[in-house]
């Protein structure tokens, strides 16, 4: 789409120069540093700094136009003639990338997929594209942009570097929280004719309180459904299963492993070497047996997510099992990986919360081929007053599902590792994700199986890189 047509769905003025107007930008970026050449800039306000600040940088870099509010700029008015012509002016940027996100999705007017949970949301986002693929071309949410920013960005790809909505069948978008109207927001932004909520857990709990105030929070997106359209709720979850009470006009599509479900899962036998799950997926249009290649139960549930999904959308049972089938673990979200000196490490290193953590620890816990199991385990963030507390659960929990070391890593870890050795196991507490690479690179042998679990903010991805670099991969060259 030519910047003349992205001005008019900013709701834009602007000078740019007709040569200009008529290019489409190869991107929308909000992240200076990130720019890339070709791209519009969109300057936002930030708690830190102001993206106003560096659009003389991002030109430099080969931004093609920026998105700016007149006043916010640090260069005065009137406004240097080397940028006059490459600015578009708006009131406000933030809510200028809304809108415009907004009128691409109501233009294109085809089914959004909006998708939350307390854990395992990118995964059941990524398995719900993968099970739709067979039946159009579908758009969907890269990583983790699942905020007010996030998910306008990826709108922004149906109308650059040459694509056009109607290149898109479906769109599927993760929807994160934060805070109360956060996804009735973005579900106003981009109407979803499917929801599906994965599970309700302690994840961002400091801004909530209880867990009931976050299936509050995480119920928007049942109320955000289209009219007519469909919910596809975790059966194995009361809290998200009593979200069916919250609309009368939906389609409830239930999904589960233990309770009674519409989609399930029978058989479930997990491959000792961690190498996937096989088991039978079950469904109202008949059954099939597959092989989901991702660790734990946890992701078989996030697999019958995106098959309830997929049944709405009227495919088969044999279709989503041969889609399913063709799964990867995104990076450092449960990837496996063989290390040359006989060790498995499991990195899932992006996220972490309780139930995150012990749905991990069960799946290593399940494996019969190794010889002892080794977690990593990075302190958890956004629990507020109960995160000490958190933790030491935790802890206790990986005691009992046999973990033989625990190595906690920075703050309130401290507390899982205390919980963990008055339940008998043994463990270590490091204040660095470099110290604890260190711990488990003297420590481990062949036939381990290693955990890496942290938030962003402790980096126990370093965990990871350390390992691969101190022994390589099995499977280098």
């Amino acid at each position: 789409m030519k910047l003349r047509e992205l001005a008019r769905l900013f709701g834009a003025g602007h000078s740019l120069s007709d040569a200009l107007a008529e290019t489409e930008p190869t991107g929308v970026a909000i992240d200076s540093r990130a720019i890339r050449p070709g791209e519009l800039f969109v300057a936002l306000p930030g708690g830190q700094s102001d993206g106003h600040e560096f659009v003389r940088q991002v030109f430099d870099k080969g931004a093609s136009a920026a998105l700016v509010v007149h006043n916010r700029l640090p260069f005065g008015s009137p406004v240097p003639d080397a940028y006059a012509n490459r600015l578009l002016f708006v009131e406000d940027t933030r809510c200028a990338l809304q809108q415009l996100a907004a009128r691409v999705i109501e233009r294109w007017n085809r089914p959004v997929i909006g998708v939350t949970g307390s854990a395992g949301k990118t995964t059941i986002k990524d398995l719900t594209a993968k099970v739709l693929g067979p039946a159009g071309n579908v758009l969907k949410s890269l990583g983790n942009l699942n905020t007010i920013y996030g998910l306008p960005l990826t709108v922004t790809r149906m109308i650059t570097n040459g694509a056009r909505p109607e290149d898109f069948d479906f769109a599927v978008f993760e929807m994160g929280m934060s805070y109360y109207g956060e996804i009735a927001r973005l579900a106003d932004i981009a109407p979803p004719e499917v929801g599906v909520v994965g599970n309700v857990g302690a994840a961002h709990i400091e801004f909530f309180g209880s867990e009931d105030a976050i299936a509050r929070a995480k119920a928007e997106l049942v109320e955000g459904i289209k009219p007519g359209g469909g919910a596809v709720l975790n059966a194995d979850d009361a809290r998200v299963i009593a979200m069916r009470a919250r609309r009368q006009d939906l389609r409830i599509i239930s999904f589960g492993i233990d309770a009674s479900a519409d989609v399930t899962a029978r058989g479930l036998t997990e491959a000792g070497d961690l190498s996937g799950t096989e088991f039978t997926l079950v469904t109202p249009r008949g059954e099939a047996k597959t092989k989901l290649p991702l660790i734990g139960r946890h992701n078989v549930a996030n697999a019958l997510a995106a098959a309830a999904v997929g049944h709405y959308f009227e495919l088969t049972a044999d279709n989503i099992a041969f889609a399913l089938r063709a799964a990867t673990a995104s990076r450092m979200r449960g990837e496996v990986l063989r290390l040359a000196n006989g060790v498995t490490v499991i990195d899932d290193s992006y996220n972490s919360n309780p139930y995150a953590l012990v749905q991990a620890v069960r799946a290593i816990a399940s494996a019969r081929d190794f010889k002892r199991r080794i977690v990593i385990a990075g302190e958890m963030l956004e629990l507020g007053e109960q995160s000490a507390e958190l933790h030491r659960s935790c802890g206790r929990e990986l005691a009992r599902a046999g973990v033989d070391f625990v190595v906690g890593v920075q703050g309130l870890a401290r507390e899982l590792v205390a919980a963990a050795a008055e339940s008998g196991v043994d463990a270590v507490f490091c204040e660095s994700p470099e110290e604890a690479a260190e711990q488990v690179i003297a420590l481990t042998t062949a036939g381990d199986v290693i955990l890496v679990k942290g938030s962003r903010g402790v980096r126990t991805e370093r965990v990871v890189e350390r390992l691969q670099s101190e022994f390589g991969r099995a499977d280098a060259g």
